[in-house]
């Protein structure tokens, strides 16, 4: 009796052991949470895709916690998870706004300091205003714009990222120094929205998803998309049919804390494709507006070095951060 009572305890620990251990797979959970960093304040695109990365994992059997670290357009979360040398339990966030911030902050740390995992979504970026204000038309900022650069504040995420390059890239087509231009860096999509509901600033940029509710609800004026052609369900021209030719689509992954061993990395990336393969997550996505662009492995590496490359000229030439 007592030798079976021994066994059965040491099968007993056996199992509990080996419950505890990350082993990337999803199937049946896993006792251990995977940690998923949202680089910005509550509220933004990092944040949403983040939480909604959380259902969609935990719709496949894998525990999962969204922790923001906010500030310098994701920078100061790069840091952090490069000092999680090996952790193959975590994931951040990131995406093109962090590419161009990495640039005007002169960031030490880069993304060749950590793992890419997998590139997810792409979404366009959308120009509002407040409900009151006198702008009924994208040219009819445009020539307001133009007499006074300076008196046209533009709320935006951060300062380098997705949505000061399209300001930049509005105010060089419409034939200002992009230098000039007035804009208003925020840790999040959620603080450019409180800025412009409380009518401080005259112009917001943002990802799709982020203003779309509120234009639909009348608080928010959609100017333009930066997309090619108009967004299903949403009432807004293009920016390039309202005369400035403009287009441009933001990007959101993830990636992973550096040196992770081989195993620890195709863990992770299986886990992220299960996630991605899932029906929250597709439901997500159509939801949102966003544009499933699945990337992993060196497929993501090599897309990753070349927006580096991009971004980069695109900032020295917009005089952007200087």
């Amino acid at each position: 009796m007592r030798i079976r009572l021994v066994a059965g305890l040491a099968a007993l620990a056996l199992v509990t052991l080996s419950g505890c251990g990350n082993s990337g797979g999803a199937e049946g959970g896993q006792a251990v949470a995977l940690k998923i960093m949202a680089p910005a304040s509550p509220g933004g695109g990092w944040d949403t895709t983040s939480r909604t990365a959380q259902q969609a994992f935990e719709s496949i059997g894998q525990k999962s916690e969204v922790f923001n670290v906010p500030g310098a357009g994701g920078t100061i979360g790069l840091a952090q998870l490069a000092n999680e040398k090996g952790n193959g339990n975590m994931l951040m966030t990131m995406g093109l706004v962090m590419v161009g911030a990495v640039e005007t902050n002169k960031s030490k740390i880069t993304l060749e300091n950590v793992t890419p995992i997998a590139k997810l979504t792409e979404e366009y970026e959308i120009v509002v205003v407040p409900a009151q204000s006198p702008y009924q038309t994208l040219q009819d900022l445009v020539t307001a714009w133009k007499a006074d650069p300076a008196k046209i504040a533009i709320a935006g995420g951060s300062a380098g990222g997705t949505d000061h390059i399209v300001a930049g890239l509005l105010a060089k087509a419409a034939g200002i120094d992009p230098k000039q231009v007035n804009y208003i860096a925020h840790s999040g999509g959620g603080e450019a929205l409180n800025a412009l509901l409380g009518n401080t600033v005259a112009v917001g940029i943002s990802g799709v998803s982020e203003f779309a509710e509120h234009v639909k609800s009348g608080k928010l004026r959609a100017l333009g998309v930066t997309s090619p052609k108009p967004v299903d369900g949403l009432n807004a021209p293009t920016i390039k049919d309202g005369g400035l030719d403009v287009v441009l689509a933001n990007w959101r992954g993830f990636v992973a804390p550096p040196e992770l061993s081989e195993d620890a990395k195709k863990s992770l990336t299986d886990l992220v494709r299960k996630m991605h393969d899932s029906q929250a997550w597709k439901d997500a996505v159509t939801k949102n507006g966003w544009i499933d662009t699945f990337q992993t492995d060196q497929a993501f590496v090599d897309y990753l070095a070349s927006e580096r490359t991009r971004i980069k000229g695109i900032i020295a030439e917009m005089g952007l951060g200087t």
